[in-house]
């Protein structure tokens, strides 16, 4: 008999306990309510990879500073060390030599070597030469620059026209060709008054 009794104080003890638990947790436990995160559309995704103002300098081993300004810079996606540049100033200051100032509307940089691609409306100042052309592709660690696309090349003596320049940076050796070998490299001298 006495068996009987704590078992049934026992099945009575478990149901009241479970009855408790029931009206706890429905009515006076709080729950976690996990906030879900912000769904944003393509076009706020997009302003988030905007970055303005864009400013970056380095000096290889040599002592040659580059310095890179764009209005604009828009992170790659697939590679976020790849810089898409808007309205591009550049400066390359070459140790034991003159400043070189690069102008363009558009530019890929690259933040991990410096490589960069200048496009659209070139302008490349170095003492008194002036380079305009379409599309640059300058490397400070290849110590090149490659100046291509509608290419003209003027200074105080020549104008020249041509479809790529290559500079190498460090020797300032100068290549200037154009793509079929039956085209000559336009050039035109000018007199003392500064006419054709």
């Amino acid at each position: 008999m006495k068996k009987k009794k704590i078992l049934y104080f026992f099945f009575i003890f478990l149901t009241v306990f479970i009855f408790f638990t029931y009206i706890y947790s429905k009515f006076f436990k709080k729950t976690k309510i996990i906030p879900e995160e912000p769904k944003l559309n393509e076009e706020e995704i997009y302003q988030s990879n905007i970055i303005q103002d864009i400013y970056y300098s380095t000096k290889d081993a040599e002592g040659n500073e580059y310095i890179i300004k764009a209005d604009l810079g828009e992170i790659d996606y697939s590679n976020r060390n790849i810089l898409y540049l808007t309205k591009v100033d550049a400066l390359i200051i070459l140790k034991n030599s003159d400043k070189i100032l690069i102008k363009s509307d558009f530019g890929k940089y690259n933040i991990d070597n410096f490589d960069t691609i200048f496009s659209k409306n070139v302008i490349l100042n170095y003492l008194d030469n002036k380079i305009i052309g379409e599309y640059l592709d300058f490397s400070l660690e290849r110590e090149l620059m490659i100046i291509s696309k509608n290419v003209v090349f003027n200074n105080i003596e020549n104008t020249l026209k041509a479809d790529v320049i290559e500079i190498n940076i460090s020797t300032k050796d100068t290549r200037i060709f154009m793509y079929e070998k039956e085209k000559k490299v336009n050039i035109k001298s000018k007199n003392k008054n500064g006419n054709n």
